[in-house]
């Protein structure tokens, strides 16, 4: 059975002296197994649209349960700035680690419509760091340890909240905070606009260096105590910082 869907190669293995195996996640199958065969031939047409990162259109003879056969791919974004870019492309590899981990615990499909919105948004110049920590607050619902919002995590208190922390699991309010880090009212209000923010509406970021770097900070702390993922790619964005 021939089927075709859209999706981004999130891992590529060499087969042979001459073939692929990619892994590739799709808007609505999940994560699909899918051999290239002879894609890394010099002469292939599929050698330059079954790279890392390729996200278009692929046609493949279907196999449930088995590797598929690649057909052919229709390359729709060539994100040709954001491979020309180290940054850029430490942030892209990152966040296709986390979507391509959080897809196999979740199969929502809105995993991949996150994921694909922020690469758009990196490759077209907003702050790879800023979307990079939206896509990450919104994926920690997928991975079943969603941050509560709209209360003090301790108490319940929807008032007086004075500060986030990574390691009590959210907001704190005045009664509730000890010895934790207090963090500014920008902080705590952009946190939570990151949540609810539509990706595709963002066209501008306004935000400061001091509160980017605070979210950044305190989802690192969440993700490194809630998460239980030890994404390698993580390790180079902290080296780039």
């Amino acid at each position: 059975m021939i089927k075709e869907f859209e999706g981004i190669i999130v891992s590529v293995t060499p087969y042979g002296e001459t073939s692929k195996i990619l892994n590739i996640l799709t808007k609505d199958f999940g994560i699909i197994g899918v051999m290239a065969k002879g894609a890394k031939s010099m002469k292939s047409k599929l050698r330059s649209v079954t790279e890392k990162f390729t996200i278009g259109v692929f046609s493949v003879y279907y196999h449930e349960g088995k590797l598929s056969t690649l057909i052919q791919a229709d390359v729709t974004e060539p994100l040709m700035n954001t491979k020309k870019d180290i940054v850029k492309i430490g942030y892209v590899t990152y966040v296709v680690e986390l979507a391509q981990q959080t897809a196999k615990q979740n199969s929502d499909p809105s995993i991949y419509n996150i994921l694909i919105s922020t690469i758009k948004k990196i490759e077209n110049g907003l702050d790879p760091m800023i979307m990079t920590n939206i896509l990450e607050l919104k994926m920690l619902d997928y991975l079943g340890v969603g941050i509560d919002l709209n209360r003090c995590i301790k108490c319940g208190n929807t008032s007086d909240i004075v500060t986030i922390n990574g390691d009590a699991g959210g907001y704190l309010c005045k009664n509730c905070r000890t010895t934790e880090e207090l963090y500014d009212v920008k902080t705590i209000k952009m946190f939570r606009m990151y949540y609810y923010v539509e990706i595709d509406t963002i066209s501008d970021l306004k935000v400061s260096s001091e509160v980017a770097n605070n979210i950044n900070k305190i989802l690192t702390d969440y993700y490194d105590r809630f998460t239980g993922l030890y994404l390698k790619s993580k390790d180079f964005l902290n080296s780039i910082k």
